[in-house]
């Protein structure tokens, strides 16, 4: 039976792990990397490419490209890709079809069980949607892990008679989480977690966007929506400027035109580490409001960690880094690569989860990162006002759990009551978010005031089962809660899978021609005019052959390609598609 996978589903890059030997390892994808870039883009055929490919098409073709769905989970919210609108847990599908047929590869074998990562503070909706996901992909999900979580294992893992308070920080590309943890004889036992889903590196590149954009005189809003190539490419040279900062003082940026091409010289901006510390106070604002949060939760305070854990490709920024020294008092530590040690986390539950001999001496406790409740009414002046949310289990509190709680009828020979239920931590429950409802029938005749018990039992893969009992009756309601995905039925749900099933994906041996080819196009706008034609006929040379299939004519081609890329000074390698 092939093994349980690991996989870290990322707002900028994906990856999968497995435990081998007795050692978590990283699986890699068609073209040998770790990481997949979480880019789903159509081609002009209306074939669907994910990974590099999609990721260099991004730059020529942005209305062809779909990124950062991530954010968009749980939600209605559509994503237009060419001439098709998909949902975020569809994209995300995509990327772990994708994700699953490189583990196969690897392995030899056919995968069917995952357990995939989340952020901590991911909703109820948002991990239902990741579930979903991966059954779209054709995948068993047997675990929703928290990603800090999933890098606590790591380092419990390497370190089981480690007796110490852990802080981990992440921050990823698009959502950031802290978690405080305590660690002893092999157990892993999470304090509290908070966090936010709307931020993460991306906003960090953002606020560089805008700032360059702004010396232009444009607004971000209105460059995107007039000048999408413009800002497409300025993107990703922000991007790029960004990750030299975490290791030079000063970088550039160069400035492309409205059309998104690089003149022969372009202007080029100056930004140095004082500059995007002050672009980016105000993030670095609400990256403090969930630390602290945290910290209370745990009933730590910052002087009794004692390590501090960055994980997360964005917490290499040298404004978090001196930010997370100066909160806690010493520098934190990065032993493992933070792009890598989510999913290398994922793969140590997926073995727990599996019985592996190799972690048998491992356990780990989860909480419930938000407050569950539901909606009450409340007595002002005689008069019943509803709409406020009364707890019933707390967040932070340990998972698996059962909490029961007594509740009263409003009016005299009252015969149905409806338990809305929500999740958050707001006074009113407009501002928190509905996960379903109960409806209790058939109540016998009583005066207001007639008792009502309302139990909520919350498991460790975000499951609440909601019983509501009236003793007066001597009958028990219950529903659970499996948190179906915003706007979604169990009919549109089978229809979306459908759907998806239907798309016609880009041969996986294709991939890496496509990924050249894709960067032959983003090279083009970089090139001076006199240089171009050559090119873009070696180019149209290498497409049509491409679509022949002759493998004999099309290594030729290809090799012609690369002769002609070195001849104008650009090498392809893995350096160069970033």
């Amino acid at each position: 039976m092939t093994a349980t996978i690991g996989i870290d589903l990322g707002t900028t890059h994906s990856l999968a792990a497995v435990l081998r030997d007795g050692v978590p390892e990283l699986i890699p994808n068609a073209h040998g990397e770790f990481l997949t870039p979480s880019v789903v883009g159509v081609l002009a055929s209306g074939e669907v490419v994910v990974g590099a490919a999609a990721r260099e098409l991004r730059v020529t073709h942005p209305e062809r490209c779909a990124s950062c769905f991530k954010r968009h989970m749980g939600s209605d919210h559509q994503v237009r890709l060419a001439d098709q609108r998909h949902t975020a847990h569809e994209l995300s599908s995509m990327v772990l079809r994708s994700l699953k047929q490189d583990a196969e590869r690897h392995l030899g074998a056919e995968v069917h069980d995952a357990v995939i990562t989340v952020p901590a503070y991911f909703n109820d909706h948002q991990r239902q949607a990741t579930k979903l996901a991966g059954e779209m992909a054709g995948l068993n999900v047997r675990r929703i892990i928290n990603e800090p979580s999933a890098a606590a294992l790591v380092y419990g893992f390497h370190d089981r008679d480690a007796e110490k308070h852990l802080c981990v920080i992440d921050l990823g590309g698009g959502t950031f989480d802290v978690t405080v943890m305590e660690v002893f004889e092999g157990t892993l036992e999470i304090r509290a977690t908070a966090g936010e889903s709307m931020l993460g590196g991306e906003d960090f590149t953002d606020r560089l966007v805008a700032a360059v954009l702004n010396r232009e005189g444009l607004q971000l809003e209105y460059a995107e929506l007039k000048q999408p190539l413009r800002v497409a490419r300025l993107r990703s040279e922000c991007e790029q400027a960004k990750r030299r900062l975490a290791r030079d003082e000063s970088t550039h940026v160069r400035l492309p035109g409205g059309d998104g091409a690089f003149g022969e010289k372009p202007k080029r901006v100056r930004i140095d580490r004082a500059t995007f510390s002050r672009l980016t106070t105000q993030l670095m604002e609400r990256i403090a409001a969930p630390i602290g949060r945290a910290l209370r939760d745990g009933e730590c305070a910052p002087e009794e960690i004692d390590d501090v854990i960055l994980v997360g490709g964005s917490t290499r920024m040298t404004v978090l880094r001196d930010f997370v020294t100066e909160y806690f008092g010493k520098p934190p530590i990065m032993q493992l690569n933070p792009d890598e040690v989510v999913a290398l986390g994922a793969a140590v539950q997926a073995a727990l989860l599996d019985e592996n001999a190799a972690v048998e001496d491992m356990m780990m406790t989860d909480v419930c990162p938000f407050t569950l409740g539901v909606e009450v009414a409340k007595e002002f002046g005689g008069q019943m006002a509803d709409g406020f949310f009364h707890p019933v289990l707390h967040r932070n509190s340990t998972i698996p759990t059962s909490r029961e709680e007594v509740f009263s009828t409003v009016r005299a020979n009252q015969q149905q009551v409806e338990v809305r239920v929500f999740q958050g931590d707001a006074r009113r429950v407009a501002d928190n978010v509905e996960l379903g409802r109960l409806t209790v029938a058939n109540l016998p005749p009583g005066p207001a005031g007639s008792e009502i018990r309302i139990r909520f039992t919350y498991d460790v893969n975000g499951i609440l089962e909601v019983e509501a009992y009236a003793p007066s009756g001597g009958r028990k309601f219950r529903t659970v809660l499996t948190n179906n995905v915003k706007g979604l039925s169990r009919d549109e749900i089978d229809q979306a899978v459908a759907r998806l099933q239907q798309l016609k994906f880009y041969p996986s041996e294709d991939l890496e021609a496509q990924r050249l080819a894709r960067f032959c196009e983003r090279m083009l706008g970089e090139l001076h005019p006199s240089q171009r034609e050559h090119l873009d006929r070696t180019l149209d040379m290498f497409e049509e052959v491409m679509a022949r299939g002759d493998r004999e004519t099309f290594n030729e081609a290809r090799t012609t390609l690369l002769m002609v890329l070195s001849s104008l000074g650009i090498e392809y390698d893995e350096s160069s598609s970033e």
